[in-house]
């Protein structure tokens, strides 16, 4: 649907439109709009459509920001809002032209290995996984970066220096995985630590990236710690930032269970850490491969932590091991 009908400051007008175009609005009308940041009022339009005549909507927007929280307002109680985020790796797969079932033969293990390989270089953009070279997928993952950045930084939130935003989201994305360190951050960029914490939260609330607090117990523990810092898409992460192969493993694996689990991490002050807790019940530790001291390690973490009782090493190389699962297979759970 052509979005300047929308434009009209007479909502009647509007209505009288769509009747001329050969819609009934006797019957159930359905209006399906795109990139609806564009269109003035349109909360407002929709809300007298909807309440006087029944029409229902169907709305999309890359900028989600603004359907977060300009929109959020409007239409309390009148609306469902599903966020579409980068193909899971079963989700890949299917892209890809295969069929995903329970039991997989050993015989199609090559055939998954390489797939999850393009899935860690390249990632879950659904536009990516579609290109054929290597080149088209990296020029897909700059036009990606490009637009988040006009779209979103440029044109929905008034940052007075645009140059900084930029810098702090490159950096940002070469310390994917890691812990968030604020001050340091914010020293090596050269701007407050105000400026650096509400760029994050921006950054975050248009899902470019997320944060992942330490598990605890306590809430006041959880909230006091640092949360290490993950971007949307591992493609991202290896476009502008990562090169470290067991870094952007990691990043793959937690692309793929973000979506439907609450996630957290656990670290001790010495050090000694579990990558991922699922729902605060099921530790997930990412290697890229598993030897025995790995499995004692991470048992013996979790024999500590109350509430835990399942763990998992999830590996990019096959391990025999107990307690040890292959990335490919993990992932299509």
């Amino acid at each position: 649907m052509n979005r300047k009908y929308f434009e009209d400051e007479n909502y009647e007008a509007i209505k009288d439109a769509f009747e001329f175009l050969g819609l009934d609005f006797s019957k159930k009308i359905y209006i399906f709009i795109d990139e609806i940041q564009f269109v003035k009022n349109l909360p407002s339009v929709i809300k007298y459509l909807k309440d006087k005549y029944k029409v229902k909507f169907f709305l999309t927007g890359s900028a989600s920001f603004y359907l977060k929280n300009l929109f959020s307002e409007s239409l309390s109680g009148r609306k469902y809002i599903f966020n579409i985020y980068p193909l899971t790796f079963k989700e890949f797969i299917k892209f890809k032209g295969y069929k995903v079932v329970k039991n997989l033969s050993k015989n199609l293990d090559p055939i998954l290995g390489k797939l999850f390989t393009d899935y860690i270089n390249f990632g879950g953009f659904p536009g990516v996984a579609l290109k054929d070279s290597c080149k088209e997928k990296q020029k897909k993952l700059q036009d990606i970066f490009s637009s988040y950045f006009e779209m979103e930084v440029e044109k929905l939130k008034d940052f007075t220096k645009l140059s900084k935003v930029r810098d702090t989201l490159l950096l940002l994305l070469s310390r994917s995985g890691s812990l968030l360190d604020i001050s340091k951050l914010s020293q090596e960029l050269g701007i407050t630590r105000i400026t650096l914490k509400e760029y994050i939260d921006f950054f975050e609330k248009t899902f470019f990236f997320a944060l992942v607090k330490p598990f605890s117990q306590s809430k006041d523990v959880e909230i006091r710690k640092r949360p290490k810092i993950y971007p949307v898409d591992v493609g991202l992460a290896k476009e502008f930032g990562i090169n470290d192969s067991g870094k952007l493993f990691e990043i793959a694996v937690y692309q793929n269970f973000k979506v439907k689990n609450a996630v957290n991490y656990y670290r001790k002050k010495n050090g000694l850490e579990i990558d991922f807790i699922l729902n605060k019940k099921d530790a997930i530790e990412v290697k890229t491969f598993a030897n025995t001291s790995d499995i004692h390690r991470v048992k013996k973490l979790v024999s500590k932590l109350k509430g835990i009782k399942n763990y998992k090493i999830v590996c990019l190389k096959k391990s025999p091991l107990k307690n040890t699962l292959w990335a490919p297979y993990f992932c299509l759970k």
